[in-house]
């Protein structure tokens, strides 16, 4: 799972260099011409020549496009093209101005270096990694993702007391309901966790009212559907996914389907009307807050979690799983059988 994505929008802060619609896009005359044929690209899915595009966009304009960064590090995570990612990133950190920009920057290379050294599994980039969240932190101490995500890196380093203590002090300054402290609370009882790879910390209200939050279903596999009534694949999907809730229905598996519709009425209608009777939430397009932070841009797209909350899978598309979740369905009962200690509590 790619994490850097989360964090774009939070870099969407003013900056130096920024257009007067709130664009950051490059000002360089050829630059403009080069960035507008990368999101020429990017309309007809050329993914590879878009990256292209932005990089030779950035470039044209001296390292100054942020828009183009941004794509850069969007689609280079993708592409795993990380010397690329990691150069944008720096031109991030090297233009920050002010405490707040300097922390983010600082956090965004941080990040792109966990995923990075999570792909080539390479101590060093994790190392690198941690060094560049103690520079967010020491510009911004309060700063709850760089302490979290620093935990994680730490955990990668197998340095599980410090971890441990990081994820303390997130825990401390978070919400008792927040997803994120579950998950933290999680890491903190299974360091084992912080170094799998895992899914963003979530909760949502479904249809009928209920609060299901990802942490709270520990023992089960789930499997999180993205999809929308205006998706031809989704509804081709449909009868499968009805199928897998009604082949596993007692055991523990949960079906989560997230809507990106924007019209809240006729995804409630078409849920109806369809009979969709497990668990329906409702993000709002795909700029919802769950469908940005899985980074879901096409649908239908499934991810499957084992009863650990590791992820599993991911498939764009209708595809058969019911192979793989028997599985994973099978060793959640044995998992059931078997006692647990309970995650472990922090308390002021």
């Amino acid at each position: 799972m790619r994490w850097a994505g989360i964090l774009l929008a939070w870099l969407s802060i003013a900056m130096p260099g920024a257009t007067q619609d709130g664009t950051q896009g490059p000002t360089n005359e050829k630059a403009r011409k080069t960035y507008k044929e990368a999101v020429e690209y990017l309309h007809r899915l050329e993914i590879i020549s878009a990256f292209e595009a932005f990089k030779k966009a950035d470039k044209q304009d001296q390292g100054h496009c942020r828009d183009c960064q941004k794509q850069i590090i969007k689609y280079g995570e993708q592409l795993q093209e990380w010397k690329a990612v990691e150069a944008a990133a720096e031109e991030f950190v090297a233009e920050a101005q002010g405490p707040k920009e300097v922390a983010l920057a600082h956090y965004q290379l941080g990040i792109v270096l966990l995923d990075e050294g999570t792909d080539r599994h390479k101590e060093e980039i994790w190392q690198h990694a941690h060094e560049e969240m103690m520079k967010a932190i020491e510009a911004a101490p309060r700063f709850p993702n760089a302490i979290l995500d620093d935990g994680r890196i730490l955990a990668h380093l197998n340095q599980d007391g410090a971890a441990k203590k990081r994820f303390e002090q997130f825990v401390q300054m978070m919400a008792p309901d927040s997803p994120e402290r579950q998950r933290a609370l999680r890491y903190i009882s299974q360091p084992d966790l912080a170094r799998a790879r895992t899914v963003p910390a979530f909760a949502v209200t479904t249809l009928d009212g209920q609060r299901i939050s990802l942490d709270d279903l520990q023992g089960k596999v789930v499997l999180i559907d993205f999809w929308a009534t205006w998706c031809g694949p989704c509804k081709a999907a449909l009868p499968h996914i009805r199928e897998i809730v009604n082949k596993f229905q007692g055991q523990p598996l949960v079906v989560l389907s997230i809507s990106v519709d924007s019209n809240q009425e006729k995804w409630k209608e078409f849920v109806a009307k369809n009979e969709m009777t497990w668990p329906q939430a409702f993000d709002g397009g795909f700029t919802g807050n769950v469908a940005r932070a899985f980074g879901v841009h096409a649908i239908p797209n499934t991810f499957t979690l084992d009863a650990d909350g590791v992820l599993q899978d991911e498939h764009i598309g209708d595809g058969s799983i019911e192979g793989k979740l028997k599985k994973l369905v099978k060793r959640a009962r044995e998992m059931q059988s078997t006692p647990t200690k309970p995650d472990t509590e922090v308390r002021p």
